[in-house]
This record gives C-alpha cells, structure tokens and sequence, in this order.
C-alpha cells in the first residue's frame, strides 16, 4: 500500500525521536532565536545567517554539524558579535515565526541584513567551504570607490549603475547609500565619489544618480532625501529590479518557490527589439497584476526543452506562454501583444481558469472566436508545467506542501 505524502513526514518525524532523540546544540556561537529575542538580534546584525529547522528532517540533521563549523569560521574572521551572526529557528517550536518567514521547506538558510531577510536565500553547496565563503562575499563592500569623473563615462552599460556623489563618506547620506547598497548588490552596480571628486555633481547637495542599461538611456535622479532610507531604498530597488526578470538555471529554484505563474518571453538573446516590445506591454498593460503573476524572459537556447515541451523551436522565436506550474499555455501570436488589452486579457483567463478549462474541454460555449475547432481539437492534450522542475527537490530538502495552481 502506498503512503501518502503527509503519512511520510510524520513517520519520518517518530522514526528521528524513536531513534536519535532531539538534536543537541554543538560548541558552535550558534543563537536559538524565539520571539523573544528575534527582533533584537536580528536588527543588531550587520549579516545574519538564520537555519530554519526541524530535528526530525534529514537533511537538517545533515546540515546542522557543517552549519556549526561554518560558524566557527566566520567568528574567527569576524569577531564582532555584532557583524556575523549565525542563527537557527527550531520551526517545530516556533511555527509562529517560521510562518511569519513563509518556511516552505527544510532547512532553510535565509540571508538578514540589520534585521531586513534578503530575498535571496542561501541555495548553494552544503559544505563549510561554500558557506565560509559565502559569508564573506557578504562581506565585502559593494561600493566602488571612484577617483575620477572619468571612471562614470565607462561604466559597465550593460549594468544597473547607481552612482552616489558625496561630500564626505562619513555622513548619514552616505550610510543610507551603504545600507541600500547592501541589500541591492546582486542587483546593480554601486559607485560612490566623494569630495574635490564629486564637486561638480553636487551643485545643490548629495545627489544620487541612476545609469540604465544602454548607452543612449538618460540617467534619472534621485529626489528625494537621502537621509530617509526606506525612500531610497524603494527608488533604487524599482530602478534594479526589473519587472521583466530574466530566468536562468541559476535563479529559477528560487523564482519557482516564489509561487505564483510565470508569464515567459522565449528570444534569441540578441533580439532585443523583442524584449523591449514585451517589456512595454507589461509596464501598459499589467503592472496591476504585478504580484500575481512573474513577468520573465528566457534565451531560447538555454530553455531549449520547455520550448520543445509546448511544440515550438528557437527559430519560432519570440514565443509567449505562461506557466502555471501544473500547465503551460502558448499566447497565439507574438505580433498581437501591441493589440491594446490582448496580453492583459491572456493572463485574466489564466486568473478566471478559462485556459485551464479550455485546454481540458475546449473552448467555452460563450465565445465565438473564429477557429475553436483547432483549439479544441489542441485541448485534449495539454502539455504539462516544464518549471516545476526547477523547484526545490526533495533530494535537497523536506517539502512541506503542495502547491494548487491553475
């Protein structure tokens, strides 16, 4: 007789009492958190490393002794208490927080700056090595100190630059720069030129200047106080996040654990007047369905399988299609994206279920689109989610749902 999912877990969680008993901290500075003491160290942590764990879970139990030797590392590197903190949440005792923190799986390694989770989680090797090192990545500045004017004219363009021009580095200007550096490293470029250096671009203060991607983009400024920092950090983070995101294999665990569809352009990397057609239509048509649904891009090359898994090939390229993580469903025609209303209304019948039910039964007897045969006759095979393949596997981890998408 086969067990059922949630039958494995809880034999899996009397099997690891039975046997080994509660797990035992080791000599490792590792902090229990509780709500009691959360906040507090967590805002007090330049970098907090916080395992979320259960003691019956395998792979927690795996992990505990490396996470303990990592720890000892980072201490020695880092003595200030205050700088490195490694951290563990027993999720078993304080499910309260782990829900807060939405734990969807163990263990779980996530990543806090002064008290602010990073929404990169920690998805690396589980060796002290890796850990080791990935700490003091966290480590080093991210602000690139620039001593000419010179060096702002050939920046990387085929980066986000934020650019911050400063009178004197210790000021509280600069230290909100820094702060929202660190949590948007892996995001944009940061530079910073400070006195005799940034005089010229100072004529009326600080002044913080965003570079776009593209050499013939214009810069935009910042306007607003630089002492404020959840105002700054909100203005860089909408100039470095996109709201098209490119998928790789390298992120695409961690977009598929977000949870929610994705609607993908498959194009040839060098076709940039595609993705610069796909781009405005997002930003026209569905920026209030941002939240609902992840707008991405993929090299056709590099996703070469989903695309043979709905029936198209690189040199049908640009192609559109959502992924549901149960379906995937192909947008008709690229050309028609500019149609006003097309592309928003192709998301909306995800929403509703109409593309669900159409694949499955056919059109809906209500509507009279011309060519409901073919897609009719398409509906009774509907090929399945290629994504969800990226998500977390239970090789690495204890899964602790499943998710129910359309």
């Amino acid at each position: 007789m086969k067990m059922s999912y949630s039958g494995r877990l809880q034999l899996e969680k009397i099997v690891t009492v039975l046997v080994t008993g509660l797990s035992t901290p080791g000599q490792a500075e590792i902090t229990s958190l509780d709500t009691g003491n959360i906040e507090d160290i967590l805002n007090n942590a330049g970098v907090a490393l916080v395992n979320f764990y259960a003691d019956w879970c395998r792979f927690s139990q795996m992990l505990q002794p490396i996470f303990e030797e990592a720890s000892n590392i980072a201490r020695e590197e880092f003595p200030d208490v205050t700088q490195v903190v490694f951290a563990r949440v027993d999720c078993d005792q304080h499910s309260d927080i782990a829900q807060r923190y939405r734990i969807s799986k163990y263990p779980t390694l996530k990543l806090f700056r002064n008290g602010m989770m990073m929404k990169r989680e920690y998805r690396g090797q589980r060796s002290v090595t890796a850990i080791a090192d990935f700490i003091r990545q966290q480590k080093v500045d991210p602000i690139k100190e620039i001593h000419s004017l010179e060096e702002v004219n050939i920046a990387d363009r085929d980066r986000r630059n934020i650019i911050g021009y400063f009178d004197q580095k210790d000021s509280e200007n600069y230290h909100t720069f820094e702060k929202v550096a660190n949590i948007l490293r892996d995001d944009c470029v940061f530079l910073a030129a400070f006195g005799d250096v940034s005089q010229t671009e100072r004529f009326s203060g600080d002044n913080v200047i965003y570079k776009p991607m593209g050499e013939t983009v214009p810069d935009m400024v910042y306007l607003g106080s630089l002492t404020n920092f959840d105002l700054t950090y909100a203005w860089a983070q909408d100039k470095c996040v996109p709201l098209v995101r490119e998928i790789t294999f390298e992120n695409g665990e961690e977009l598929t654990e977000e949870g929610i569809p994705f609607l993908i352009l498959f194009h040839v990397k060098e076709d940039t007047e595609s993705l610069e057609k796909f781009q405005h239509e997002v930003a026209r048509q569905l920026i209030s369905e941002k939240g609902s649904i992840n707008f991405l891009h993929a090299d056709c090359e590099k996703f070469r399988h989903p695309l043979l898994h709905i029936q198209k090939t690189p040199a049908d390229c640009p192609v559109i299609a959502i992924d549901s993580f149960r379906h995937m469903y192909v947008y008709p025609e690229f050309r028609d994206i500019e149609i006003p209303g097309k592309l928003r209304q192709f998301v909306l019948d995800l929403h509703s279920g109409k593309l669900h039910r159409e694949f499955h039964h056919g059109p809906d007897p209500t509507d009279s689109t011309p060519g409901q045969e073919e897609i009719g006759e398409v509906a009774s095979n509907p090929p399945e989610s290629s994504f969800q393949k990226l998500a977390p596997s239970e090789t690495r981890y204890t899964l602790l749902r499943d998710r129910d998408e359309l």
